[in-house]
């Protein structure tokens, strides 16, 4: 997934759109997660970038998608740019 969301709308409270876009990305995490693996791959690992926009993206943790939303929308941007791309993943031994 490589989007722009808005964080405005006018039929919706800023908080209920915000609420809708991380339920997107969930959704879409989930849905991926769900697909079947192939062989060698232990689960889905997910590349994640984050930005105002596609130039200043900055690559995060998965598991910090929604803390970075929620600092976009302190810092009062109209919209914000999300790329969550799928890749297979291995287990390590420790």
């Amino acid at each position: 997934m490589k989007k722009d969301f808005k964080l405005t709308d006018p039929k919706k409270a800023p908080a209920r759109q915000v609420d809708y876009v991380k339920h997107e990305i969930s959704k879409y995490i989930a849905r991926e997660r769900r697909k079947p693996l192939k062989d060698g791959v232990d689960f889905w690992d997910f590349d994640c970038k984050i930005g105002q926009d596609q130039e200043t993206a900055e690559v995060i943790h998965v598991a910090e998608i929604n803390k970075g939303i929620d600092k976009i929308v302190l810092q009062n941007f109209e919209q914000f740019y999300i790329e969550v791309l799928s890749k297979p993943g291995r287990r390590t031994k420790k």
